[in-house]
């Protein structure tokens, strides 16, 4: 199931921490929060960034797609 179905939304940017402009999902259906742009993995199926910049943001479906789902806080210069 795609990372933006609507079965299974994104994790709502109301619960986002204040400064921590981006969101991605992992393969394995986790997403981060993240206060730097991540970039995606060398190994694959995960976004990277310092581990003190990246918290716990909720559990989802496998996402085989997982590299297209970065997204930028909405009303930022990162958003799409």
């Amino acid at each position: 199931m795609p990372y933006d179905s609507p079965a299974e939304p994104m994790p709502d940017w109301n619960d986002a921490p204040a400064g921590w402009d981006w969101l991605a999902q992992d393969e394995d259906g986790r997403w981060f929060w993240y206060a730097v742009r991540p970039q995606p993995g060398i190994g694959g199926g995960v976004w990277r960034s310092p581990s003190r910049l990246q918290k716990f943001a909720g559990q989802g479906s496998v996402n085989p797609t997982w590299f297209d789902s970065l997204r930028g806080r909405p009303g930022t210069d990162g958003a799409r």
